[in-house]
């Protein structure tokens, strides 16, 4: 089903070389969105561009390090220059499949710093480097990639994710006037390899504590998502959605 006031749009997708950042890139080209596979793993994102282009759609990969204001700044450029301009971005990108398991007491320094530049502050740096283009063309969409880990208490991809929940209010009350609405979506457990990698047979054992207790598929989070970037939601914003089989029960 095509959604209201996405085809034609031009998508940044951060970390779209593989899980569920590729299924929201892929989503978005269904709909008939220009999408842009931004990815700091060159050959995760070129593939991924090319199967869109391959089924058809239009798409740009552009290499991006989200902790990078010269490199956020520079993929806004591209775009602009490649598409004439920016409507939605979706802040994916996270470090989580090569995430180190480690107390936040112990944890290497610089290690955290590097990962709250990626987990949290790319967000920040991308939205900062968009919005002026999304305002110039009447506004436009972002959502953010929260986690049910924000309210668990998982050490620092918690802390991370917690910050996302506020980075999204934030974001909402400031660039509401110029047009732009800002949601975040918080995946529960996934089917991806990066999960896999974290959670391995755990996750199997977990979600049989879940009221729907089955693993959340990259599906379940890409129509989440495009009804969070069409019009369809015009009067939402500063929500986070938990997509996550009602692990988690907010009140």
């Amino acid at each position: 089903m095509k959604l209201d006031g996405i085809e034609g749009k031009v998508a940044i997708v951060t970390g779209a070389g593989g899980g569920i950042g590729e299924a929201y890139a892929k989503g978005l080209s269904a709909q008939g969105a220009k999408v842009v596979v931004a990815e700091i793993a060159v050959e995760n994102g070129r593939r991924v561009a090319n199967e869109i282009a391959s089924a058809g759609g239009e798409t740009l990969f552009v290499e991006v390090d989200v902790s990078s204001e010269e490199s956020t700044q520079a993929m806004a450029k591209a775009v602009t220059d490649h598409f004439g301009g920016i409507d939605f971005l979706v802040n994916n990108a996270a470090i989580f499949g090569t995430m180190k398991n480690e107390s936040m007491l112990k944890v290497d320094w610089a290690y955290y710093q590097k990962f709250m530049d990626v987990n949290m502050n790319g967000a920040l740096l991308c939205t900062r480097a968009c919005y002026r283009s999304m305002q110039s063309r009447g506004g436009g969409a972002i959502v953010n990639q929260s986690s049910t880990a924000a309210w668990m208490g998982i050490g620092y991809y918690g802390v991370a994710k917690h910050a996302i929940n506020g980075l999204t209010h934030s974001l909402a009350n400031e660039l509401g006037h110029r047009g732009i609405r800002v949601n975040a979506i918080a995946p529960g457990p996934t089917e991806t390899a990066a999960m896999r990698t974290q959670a391995g047979d755990y996750a199997n054992e977990m979600i049989k504590q879940f009221p729907l207790s089955r693993l959340g598929q990259p599906a379940d989070m890409v129509d989440v998502c495009l009804f969070l970037l069409s019009d369809n939601a015009s009067w939402m914003t500063a929500q986070v959605i938990n997509v996550d089989g009602g692990q988690i029960a907010r009140l």
